[in-house]
């Protein structure tokens, strides 16, 4: 009998990276989910059901791959209750930037596993408070590109770590893919590294 294949429903290299971290051999599947907050829709409930959209997106891809699991994941960035997706523009990050400074925003990571009929998920929720930032430091770091594909405009893995004064909870999930939620996912799958 094979062993189950792993897709990862994603375009993000982020969740790439962080998913060949943890040692599975895996597939890339490219999906392309829409990213629109329903209304009244609450932030977790609106990054829960998108990142199950990718898992869906990517097994429905694989049509056929009956051995097939396929992991889908969102995160985003939440203040005041308002979701930050990834900015269309330099004005746009330089906006969400300058509301994310010198305050504590949230960030929501869901992961959802589909084999077959069987869907579980896992989600992480972090908190990060971003120290007061100078106009200038933010025009810099928007130059630099880097908040471009960022929820929230800003990549903790990255140059945007300096902003970052205190983080409680996951850094990876704030990444992109929360790993120790990932791990326990796979293995009650039974899905082993290697």
């Amino acid at each position: 009998m094979n062993a189950p294949r792993l897709h990862l429903a994603s375009r993000s290299p982020r969740r790439r990276e962080l998913l060949a971290q943890l040692g599975y051999r895996f597939e890339v599947v490219d999906v392309d989910v829409p990213e629109c907050r329903l209304p009244g829709e609450s932030p977790l409930s609106y990054v829960d059901r998108v990142a199950q959209a990718k898992a869906r997106a990517g097994r429905d891809a694989l049509a056929g791959a009956a051995d097939a699991l396929v992991l889908g994941a969102d995160t985003e960035v939440v203040l005041d209750d308002e979701v930050f997706g990834k900015p269309r523009d330099a004005a746009d990050a330089l906006a969400m930037l300058r509301r994310l400074s010198g305050r504590t925003h949230t960030v929501i990571s869901v992961v959802w596993l589909l084999a077959g009929e069987r869907a579980e998920s896992a989600q992480s929720v972090s908190r990060v408070r971003f120290a007061a930032l100078e106009e200038a430091e933010i025009t810099a770091y928007a130059a630099t590109g880097e908040p471009f594909g960022k929820a929230g405009g800003y990549a903790i893995q990255g140059r945007g770590a300096a902003f970052v004064a205190h983080l409680q909870g996951s850094h990876s999930g704030v990444v992109g893919l929360p790993l120790f939620e990932t791990a326990r996912l796979l293995r009650r799958f039974g899905l082993v590294p290697g």
